[in-house]
């Protein structure tokens, strides 16, 4: 499974629409992420419009062009542009600036020993 995390800018004056949009999406539009390959995504917005996607996907290109094939997702990136800076006329799923992941815990993890691995270390005590 691929681990994508992205960032996008909320316009300031539309931070509270954009929310409220996220608040209620489309049934529709729900399917359709989830049968595309869109897993446990999540949308994180800082007070300055600073947004933070993550996405779990077996194939991050397969999982784009999917919902482009979609209606609904035509009809939800054409309303959801107006809500962002710097798009470039690019949609707002595909016009994202996706980060490179440097720690993975469950990687680092799984890199160890079994033995290590699977005994967290001990907490410190404050015996005197």
């Amino acid at each position: 499974m691929q681990r994508v995390c992205f960032q996008l800018q909320v316009r300031p004056d539309r931070m509270a629409e954009y929310q409220e949009r996220h608040a209620a999406v489309w049934p529709d539009m729900l399917a359709a992420l989830h049968e595309t390959g869109w897993h446990n995504y999540s949308l994180f917005l800082r007070e300055d419009g600073l947004l933070i996607g993550y996405v779990e996907t077996p194939d991050l290109a397969a999982a784009q062009a999917g919902m482009a094939a979609t209606e609904v997702n035509a009809r939800w990136q054409a309303e959801m542009a107006e809500f962002f800076v710097d798009l470039d006329g690019a949609a707002p799923d595909t016009g994202f600036v996706q980060l490179r992941e440097v720690f993975h815990l469950e990687d680092q993890l799984a890199l160890l020993p079994n033995t290590t691995a699977a005994t967290p270390p001990a907490a410190p005590t404050t015996e005197k």
